[in-house]
């Protein structure tokens, strides 16, 4: 679901954090920041993560951190995908940690669309995004984004003030987007869409978390 944003000064602070850093992701409860990031080297899981893009994955489950990781293991072959599940459930347990939710939703897919094609903002309240192979999630700072163009509906060349000051996250980064309902009060939401990677026939194997608060599947 895509929120609408009210309007913000143009010398709008900054409303990101990168660090190498888990404990620096807690940055996404200060009021200026909508978008933390935690870059971190994956090549560890690469033949493994190599083995899943080959199987159309496309997994929804929820409940608590424990409960989702005991199904996936149940749908992803544990014994050739060890690390990955380590790496899944270490995400689980720190996002439920992160958001004090005992109730997660969980969705892992092998992506070949461009999914989220437009510049928007999420009416949620806190969002997981793991992008374990392919482009990870493309996303704007406060000062590079005409509102009047997104709360319109316009195209993402609208929205976008300057294209040269577009942000993404890397791959394997673990990324946390705030989204409207943060704190139900918020009008600091994340603008953020998906890489385009239809045209150029290339794949993704991505992860997202959610609470259970706002997200139906």
């Amino acid at each position: 679901m895509i929120s609408k944003l009210k309007l913000r000064s143009a010398t709008a602070t900054k409303n990101w954090s990168i660090s190498s850093s888990s404990n620096d992701l807690k940055n996404i409860f200060k009021n200026e920041i909508n978008v933390a990031i935690q870059n971190r080297d994956i090549s560890h899981l690469s033949n493994e993560i190599n083995n899943l893009l080959k199987l159309d994955i496309n997994i929804k489950l929820k409940g608590n951190a424990k409960t989702i990781f005991k199904e996936i293991n149940n749908l992803i072959d544990s014994d050739v995908n060890t690390l990955v599940l380590k790496d899944i459930e270490y995400l689980l347990l720190l996002f439920s940690e992160l958001t004090n939710s005992q109730d997660l939703h969980l969705y892992l897919a092998t992506i070949n669309t461009n999914m989220c094609r437009r510049f928007h903002a999420d009416n949620n309240d806190l969002r997981l995004l793991c992008t374990y192979s392919g482009p990870g999630t493309i996303w704007l700072t406060q000062n590079n984004i005409n509102l009047k163009a997104l709360n319109s509906y316009k195209s993402n060349e609208s929205i976008v003030i300057d294209k040269s000051k577009i942000q993404q996250a890397k791959t394997g980064s673990v990324v946390i987007l705030k989204g409207s309902k943060f704190h139900k009060t918020s009008n600091n939401a994340a603008v953020h869409k998906s890489p385009s990677i239809e045209n150029l026939n290339q794949k993704r194997l991505l992860l997202r978390l959610d609470t259970d608060r706002f997200l139906n599947f």
